[in-house]
């Protein structure tokens, strides 16, 4: 069986997907804070599972 990935994330589409402007992202990567991402080339690139995981494990509040 063949498992299909999804397309990996490029940082505009993640930082509109968390509401935050794209030069969050990369002070985020500096200080290795935000979500998991790769570099591939010269180019970065996030999986969306990586941004999801990162998402849930710093939610805060509600009935946990």
């Amino acid at each position: 069986m063949e498992t299909k990935m999804r397309p990996l994330g490029e940082p505009a589409e993640v930082a509109a997907f968390l509401g935050v402007p794209e030069a969050t992202l990369r002070q985020w990567r500096y200080m290795r804070k935000g979500p998991r991402y790769s570099v591939v080339g010269k180019y970065v690139r996030y999986r969306w599972s990586d941004v999801e995981r990162w998402l849930d494990e710093n939610a805060r509040g509600g009935d946990d």
